[in-house]
């Protein structure tokens, strides 16, 4: 067993070899929560939810570590007078949650917010000043306050990206004019007029807060130790971002991450999804039209790096997958009745195994599960129990991996509610038709009725006010169907 992973830095395949073999450790940039999710956020936390299982699978155990940038220009900027920034801060934090939760990707191990790790960030930023790699701005210029890290003092500067310091764009991260190279970036910005106090914390440079760059580079640090082994994020993110965190921990003495996984980006019809072209699409609104677990099927079934179109025909595809899935479950559970508790003790089928060690290759693994489906619908075709169960094992093992089983009670819920609804009308009707028979001393009627209700597992019981159902000897979450009403 070999699990690969494309490196971003290295840019080649790499046999993932972890520091710890008992704990693979992963740091995800999570969102800037200035405003809530949209579908390119959910796409990314889906890609690494993924991930996370796929190594806890081959390793056991996974430190699984989401930050939130919960202070950053943009927050401060979409906060109002009624809804400071961290209110605002807040309140998006909840709705990435909320969206993340619906489409079933797993809470990380810890997920800090930035303004709980400022002492981390003040004591890494010293140690790049006394390493000769940052400076703070000169005491009485407009930029008094602001640090930034000095890029021409780190001659790897660039490496992550492949970029020479030459071909780079200046940073526009804070005032040029208290910078010594136009690409220097800020890693602490001094209290500006106009700003919050409660946006300000003291440090050795004055008041302010941190840049956007250190604060992964402290967390990282504090919840998975100076070196780890997985960095990860969107593409976007590679630069700045991620390269210049790259920079500042390497000079700051930390090994930082061993591998860089990023995954691909999103485009709505054909096109780049943009603000400014306005077609983001919001997790809210498609979660709102779309079946949750048709969203994670849709956004899983491209190879994770590479870009993925939202057009609604992409939705369809997956909804008709999903429904093929679950079909044939739903089939093979009538069919085998009590076999079905061997469906955890299978292992993975080897050639899912190769597609997901192989950098991840869901659409591979997918294809493995539609092929066992065919095999599966064919075995109850032709009454051969043993195969039925075999398929039926494997495609459970192989989407409950993936988080996309239609039978797992997390995308039941809402259908098992329906059915409830529907079961409870169905016996309401009976039970008028039975009072109705009683009242018109029609007893054989009146217990035809009855009979038939109970055959359906259902127990009556007849009081004062009125008769009373509940279900008698039903197994836990199978409810009597219509059908089996029906048919009595």
């Amino acid at each position: 067993m070999t699990v690969q992973l494309y490196d971003t830095k290295a840019q080649v395949m790499r046999d993932f070899v972890p520091l710890d073999p008992e704990d693979v450790s992963v740091y995800v940039c999570g969102p800037t929560v200035q405003s809530g999710p949209h579908i390119g956020h959910l796409r990314g936390a889906l890609s690494f939810d993924i991930l996370r299982r796929w190594l806890a699978h081959r390793f056991g155990r996974v430190t699984f570590v989401r930050n939130v940038t919960d202070i950053d220009d943009k927050v401060l900027a979409n906060a109002t007078d009624g809804e400071p920034w961290w209110a605002l801060a807040y309140r998006m934090e909840l709705e990435f949650t909320r969206a993340y939760t619906a489409i079933g990707i797993l809470p990380p191990t810890y997920e800090p917010r930035a303004t709980a790790s400022i002492p981390q960030m003040l004591e890494l930023i010293d140690r790049l000043i006394e390493s000769g790699h940052a400076y703070a701005a000169p005491a009485g210029s407009d930029a008094a306050g602001d640090v930034y890290f000095d890029v021409r003092s780190w001659r790897a500067y660039g490496e992550l990206t492949n970029q020479s310091l030459g071909a780079m764009e200046p940073a526009a991260d804070a005032d040029p004019r208290g910078k010594r190279d136009p690409r220097d970036f800020a890693l602490w910005k001094g209290a500006k007029p106009g700003e919050p106090g409660s946006a300000t914390w003291e440090s050795p440079w004055g008041p302010g807060r941190p840049g956007w760059h250190i604060e992964c580079s402290a967390m990282s640090r504090r919840y998975l130790g100076p070196e780890f082994d997985i960095h990860g994020g969107g593409l976007d993110l590679r630069f700045p971002h991620h390269e210049n965190e790259l920079a500042q921990s390497t000079a700051a003495g930390d090994a930082f991450a061993r591998y860089w996984v990023h995954n691909g980006l999103v485009n709505v019809e054909g096109q780049k999804m943009s603000k400014s072209l306005f077609n983001f699409v919001l997790a809210d609104d498609i979660l709102a039209e779309r079946d949750p677990l048709v969203v994670r099927y849709a956004l899983a079934a491209a190879h994770y790096r590479s870009s993925i179109d939202v057009a609604p025909k992409v939705f369809d595809e997956a909804e008709a997958a999903v429904d093929r899935i679950r079909t044939f479950l739903q089939r093979a559970v009538r069919t085998l009745r009590d076999e079905t508790d061997l469906r955890l003790s299978v292992s993975v089928p080897e050639r899912f195994a190769a597609a997901m060690d192989d950098d991840l290759g869901v659409p591979q693994a997918l294809a493995v599960i539609h092929e066992r489906v065919r095999d599966g619908n064919s075995a109850l075709d032709a009454g051969d129990r043993a195969a039925t169960l075999a398929a039926f094992s494997d495609v459970a093992v192989m989407t409950g991996m993936l988080g996309i089983d239609p039978l797992d009670p997390q995308w039941t819920r809402g259908e098992a509610s329906a059915e409830a609804s529907a079961l409870d009308a169905l016996v309401n009707t009976m039970l008028t038709q039975r009072a109705d028979a009683r009242a018109a001393k029609d007893w054989a009627a009146a217990d035809r009725i009855r009979d038939a209700i109970a055959a359906a597992g259902i127990a009556l019981e007849d009081g004062p006010d009125g008769t009373h159902w509940s279900l008698a000897g039903a197994e836990p979450g199978a409810l009597p169907t219509p059908q089996n009403l029906g048919s009595h």
